[in-house]
């Protein structure tokens, strides 16, 4: 017993002797872990689209399934059967799947996912699965089963689901070291995609969220890693004072948009005055402007500071394989699609089995009853004796079926009834017979066109399931919102010129101008030196400032006038110049940079305007002419390190502004991109025109509204509901048809714009729900080409509206089209008549422009050779 005791002390103390390296612990375990929290919490398995725990719920709630309601936390109960984990976490998974509306029905308080609202007790709430969830989620036969946690209960590997579920309800999870993002798509695009696919072609996949909004999917990438997708809410213009937001972008709640609506005013970046989150059935906060701000601006500036804008980056990981793989959407419906059409026959080919069996027992009983083998054992004396009876009875029928017949076969004849057989219809048997294989011949056929089989499949899934699963979000493309442009002015900008001082904070120095703590700003010294830096509350920028504002960076419009002095040489030179992009906090030469060098004159001109200034010489100057006019239009507009033209070699004694000028840049060509509803000068979209200070743009909308607005690069229209837009012209008449929703019928009228309110709509046609503009134009002579019902027949014609109807007031409601049912009507575009050289040279002669010709483009006043020289005798 000794001895026993000793080897168990010396076994201990060996193994004390035996030490483990941390690093070597730590190495180990956390691989276990981080394997154990990807494989089995974060990720889901491309086979289903589930976590470990969505898959436990399904299971748990179809064997639970009786068609009704159950309590939530009753599920919860069933499902711990199969997770190892606490109630809370199954809680929350199935209230997450319940809210996506797909493969659970509910009952009860289950939270809102627009307004962050958590869902009831599990006491309180109930569910069970849905029809669809029934129907492409489950089935025993073709799902492989492994044991339980605790080994007391089978759950299912995979669920076999014969749908592509993990991008129809999209995917989020962090695990160790790696993490998916699965967006959702919708269930009537995924369905056709996967039917493209079975048809050979590729889709074109696009998330789409329940929340809504609008979304640009340029940079999606097929959902992969490095890809980006921007959400916005839907902002309409209730009024000039009153913003509306109807959607909100995915992942965000009303309240948590609100709450960075608050704080970016808190801020300063945007001035609004209330918001009032008025959500019920359908989402609606209510943002109430600050008085003289722009509706455009703000909309504009809420997209750029405030959670109405949001970029989410999709990450599409999946399990494959006991691995996590990277693949793009695309990637995953090709192979749900292929597993789908597996999942299909395998079912078709149980199908058949099941069949073949039931064809096989039928011939049997048929052949039992019909040749009275069954009175043939009545005088077998032995279990064994009626199994050999009856076995020989088969014999002469055997070669007609599609296997041997096993004693299980015949054990199952000699249980049948003797009522059964007695009444047995061999009428009955024939037309089951003939039912059965007229399946069987289907399922058959169904095996070798197993595509079009599959594409049958997702048809009828479609009309079974798809109504009312049409798309939410809208398809855009976003312009870029420049922070810089659109916050609000929410500082002042002073200056001390002596000392060389600007900012903020400089509040008992000269004011110059409303700006954004975001704004740049721009300097011009005295000694000719030009530095642009960012804004701050006090900030040394250099003695002796002669021009301090905001910089805008890449604007063409604004000029500088300069006259300088050349330390070198004693010259005063001229030059105008633009600075269009810069360094910050690098100082520019704006001179030759000599020594003594300073500047005489400076204007800056937003506009490009150039004045007429008188120069005076000092007394002692040998020049014949001491003072004499210079207009800066005779000179070319070049870049700031330019050197300039002589204006005098002698010296000056002051530079006085004799005539304002006018700008030399001429009108800007503003062009309307369709794609996002907005103007630009960059050439993308339809030129609208040539446009010049007081110039309006006209608009016209499908809901029969037409609306004046200033040519602002800011300005915001809704490209869908534009149906017309161009530079107004007050003596251009509107020739208009429209169709009245009381009426039912078109109507067509011809007036002239008579308001003059900006960014104010006007309602031109009939104002029920229904009516609607179909077509305008500001033709001169505008032709409408219709088809119209005239008894059976139907008939084409081509109209004038200028002889149809004469030109009336704007609120007139016009004369109707025709007294025939109207089935098609469209514009007749005219066509363009090309001038003779005299009419071209007639035109330009007279100053006539056509707006619909690129026009505009700078027209350069250069000054040649001589004219320096002349310059230079002064």
């Amino acid at each position: 017993m000794s001895d026993q005791n000793n080897d168990n002390l010396e076994d201990k103390e060996g193994s004390l002797n035996e030490s483990i390296p941390v690093t070597g612990m730590y190495k180990e375990w956390f691989l276990d872990y981080a394997s154990y929290v990807i494989l089995e919490r974060a990720v889901p398995a491309i086979e289903d689209g589930l976590k470990p725990v969505q898959r436990r719920i399904l299971h748990a709630m179809k064997e639970m399934d009786d068609g009704r309601f159950n309590k939530v936390a009753n599920i919860i109960g069933q499902s711990m059967q199969y997770h190892p984990h606490g109630d809370q976490s199954i809680g929350d998974a199935i209230v997450n799947l319940g809210q996506k509306e797909l493969l659970i029905e509910t009952q009860g308080n289950w939270g809102d996912i627009r307004t962050g609202d958590g869902a009831a007790a599990s006491r309180y709430i109930e569910a069970r699965l849905s029809k669809f969830a029934l129907e492409v989620v489950f089935n025993p036969q073709t799902t492989e089963w492994q044991l339980s946690y605790d080994g007391r209960k089978k759950e299912p590997v995979t669920l076999p689901v014969k749908f592509p579920l993990l991008l129809a309800q999209g995917v989020e999870g962090i695990a160790v070291g790696l993490s998916t993002k699965i967006l959702p798509h919708n269930f009537i695009e995924l369905i056709q995609g996967s039917i493209q696919i079975l048809q050979g072609e590729r889709p074109y996949l696009l998330p789409d969220f329940p929340t809504g909004g609008l979304a640009d999917f340029t940079e999606y990438n097929e959902g992969q890693r490095g890809g980006r997708v921007k959400v916005r809410a839907r902002i309409e213009e209730g009024d000039n004072k009153t913003l509306l937001i109807k959607d909100i972008p995915f992942a965000t709640t009303t309240n948590s948009l609100i709450e960075s609506i608050i704080k970016a005013n808190d801020k300063g970046k945007i001035k609004i005055k209330k918001v009032v989150d008025n959500t019920a059935k359908n989402v609606e906060i209510q943002i109430q402007l600050a008085p003289g701000q722009s509706p455009d601006m703000t909309i504009d500036a809420l997209y750029a500071f405030t959670d109405c804008e949001v970029s989410i980056s999709p990450n599409a990981c999946v399990i494959i394989q006991d691995k996590p793989v990277f693949l793009s959407v695309n990637d995953i419906l090709q192979y749900n699609t292929k597993q789908t059409k597996e999942l299909l026959k395998k079912e078709l080919e149980i199908r058949k089995a099941e069949l073949m069996e039931k064809l096989l027992f039928s011939s049997l009983e048929k052949i039992f009853i019909e040749n009275r083998i069954y009175r043939d054992i009545e005088e077998c004396e032995t279990w064994d004796a009626v199994i050999q009876t009856i076995d020989k009875g088969l014999d002469p029928f055997k070669p007609s079926f599609y296997r041997d017949i096993t004693t299980e076969d015949i054990v199952r004849l000699t249980e049948i009834k003797i009522k059964r057989i007695s009444k047995f219809d061999a009428f009955k048997a024939d037309e089951l017979m003939r039912r059965l294989e007229e399946e069987l011949k289907e399922v058959n056929y169904n095996l070798k066109h197993l595509t079009t089989y599959a594409i049958k499949y997702y048809e009828n899934l479609l009309s079974k399931y798809g109504k009312g699963r049409e798309r939410k979000t809208e398809i855009r493309t976003f312009d870029q919102i420049e922070a810089t442009v659109v916050a609000a002015n929410n500082a002042k900008l002073y200056v001390n010129r002596t000392d060389g001082f600007v900012g903020y904070g400089l509040k008992k120095d000269e004011f110059v101008c409303d700006c954004s703590d975001l704004d740049d700003i721009i300097v011009i010294r005295r000694d000719g030196k030009c530095i642009v830096s960012r804004i701050q509350e006090k900030g040394f920028v250099g003695k002796d400032i002669l021009h301090v504002a905001v910089f805008r960076k890449g604007d063409e419009r604004m000029v500088y006038n300069l006259i300088y002095l050349d330390g070198e040489s004693g010259r005063a030179m001229v030059k105008r110049f633009q600075v269009l992009a810069v360094t910050r906090d690098r100082e520019y030469e704006l001179t030759k940079g000599t020594k003594g060098s300073k500047v005489l004159y400076l204007t800056a001109n937003a506009n490009g305007e150039a004045e007429i200034v008188t120069v005076y010489l000092t007394q002692g100057a040998k020049a014949r002419v001491k003072v004499f006019d210079f207009d800066f239009s005779t000179i070319e507009i070049k870049g700031r390190g330019a050197g300039g033209n002589i204006l005098t070699r002698y010296p000056i004694r002051k530079i006085q502004l004799k005539m304002e000028g006018v700008s030399t840049l001429g009108g800007l060509d503003i062009y309307f991109d369709r794609s996002v509803g907005r103007l630009n000068t960059d050439q993308r979209g339809v030129l609208i025109g040539n446009f010049l200070g007081e110039d309006r743009i006209v608009v016209f909308y499908k809901n029969g509204e037409y609306e004046l607005t200033t040519f602002e690069l800011t300005n915001r229209y809704e490209a869908q509901n534009v149906l017309l837009i161009e530079k107004f012209d007050a003596q251009k008449v509107i020739s208009a048809i429209y169709y009245d929703g009381i009426s039912k019928t078109y109507f067509v009228k011809r007036f002239l714009i008579e308001t003059s309110t900006i960014n104010k709509k006007f309602n031109f046609i009939s104002d029920h729900k229904q009516s609607y503009l179909k077509l305008v134009s500001t033709e001169k002579q505008p032709q409408v080409k219709a088809k119209l019902q005239k008894g059976k027949e139907q008939e084409e014609n081509e109209y004038d509206l200028d002889m149809l109807i004469d030109v009336k007031g704007w609120k007139s409601v016009g004369n109707k089209f025709s007294s025939h049912q109207i089935l098609e009507i469209e514009l007749i575009q005219p066509k363009k008549v090309e001038k003779s050289e005299k009419e071209e040279g007639d035109s330009e002669a007279s100053g006539d422009v056509d707006d619909s010709l690129e026009i505009g483009s700078t027209i350069d006043l250069k000054i040649n050779k001589d004219d320096e020289d002349q310059l230079g005798l002064f």
